[in-house]
């Protein structure tokens, strides 16, 4: 369902095919959000905020799309010219970021920004 996207502004990449086959797998009114929030970072980049984007710090930026059956994240990050990496999306099961899910997402971010 989701290629990598290419606009006038922004290219969205998957860290790996798995990222993006998770985020296919999201329950149908997360993903339809999800879809809204990447057409608005395509369109505004690092301009785009709460409720949709929130910095966590050190270049690490999350997706924050909900549905009716949940909230979904997806941690992102900015690499070399306007190219968005989304490193890893997970279903929210707990008001906090598990901290597994953190590490996952910043080592990602390294190997990505790293080439």
């Amino acid at each position: 369902m989701f290629a990598n996207i290419i606009t006038m502004n922004y290219t969205i990449e998957y860290f790996h095919p798995r990222v993006k086959t998770e985020i296919e797998q999201w329950p149908d009114g997360i993903l339809a959000d999800y879809a809204k929030i990447v057409e608005l970072l395509l369109e505004f980049g690092p301009n785009l905020r709460m409720p949709h984007s929130r910095a966590l710090g050190s270049g690490l930026l999350e997706l924050r799309p909900k549905g009716r059956e949940g909230i979904g994240r997806a941690f992102y990050c900015y690499v070399t010219g306007k190219r968005v990496v989304i490193l890893h999306a997970f279903i929210k099961k707990t008001q906090d970021i598990p901290e597994q899910e953190l590490r996952i997402a910043r080592k990602r971010m390294k190997e990505a920004q790293n080439g």
